[in-house]
């Protein structure tokens, strides 16, 4: 298994590394070039800033039985669909039985933005996320043998 990081705003990636590092479990960030990203372990690829371009690529890396961390729905639901792993920033998974409800869910956003609405205003990412991420995805790694 390798972990794939949907790193253009991960707020998890410097969890997600320190467990890939401690466990010796292959690590590949990818973001498109606009940001920095430093880290000791794993690889880093950087792609174009056009759009989608960091989704794209992962799709393209990704393979059987890899867990891609993304709070993308759409890119979830294409790794879903090369029966992979994928697991929201939140710490859980993205399934086939919960994917058309979320995928319905970003549509329905989206609607409301262009009829100049109000979405739900995204509260500031706190500790106890962070250590929920942190405990979920050493159980899902636990549970896949991997560590």
């Amino acid at each position: 298994m390798r972990i794939f990081i949907d790193a253009d705003a991960s707020p998890v990636r410097k969890i997600v590394v320190e467990i890939a590092k401690k466990h010796h479990i292959p690590l590949t960030m990818i973001s498109n070039i606009n940001h920095e990203i430093n880290e000791e372990y794993g690889e880093i690829i950087k792609v174009d800033q056009g759009f989608d371009s960091a989704d794209h690529k992962i799709v393209e890396l990704c393979q059987k039985g890899d867990l891609v961390i993304t709070q993308d729905y759409g890119l979830a639901a294409l790794i879903l669909g090369k029966n992979a792993y994928a697991m929201h920033q939140d710490g859980w998974l993205f399934t086939n039985h919960n994917i058309d409800m979320l995928l319905m869910r970003r549509h329905h956003n989206h609607v409301m933005r262009k009829a100049s609405k109000r979405t739900p205003h995204i509260p500031k990412r706190k500790a106890v996320q962070n250590k929920h991420f942190e405990e979920n995805i050493l159980l899902f790694l636990k549970e896949k043998g991997v560590i």
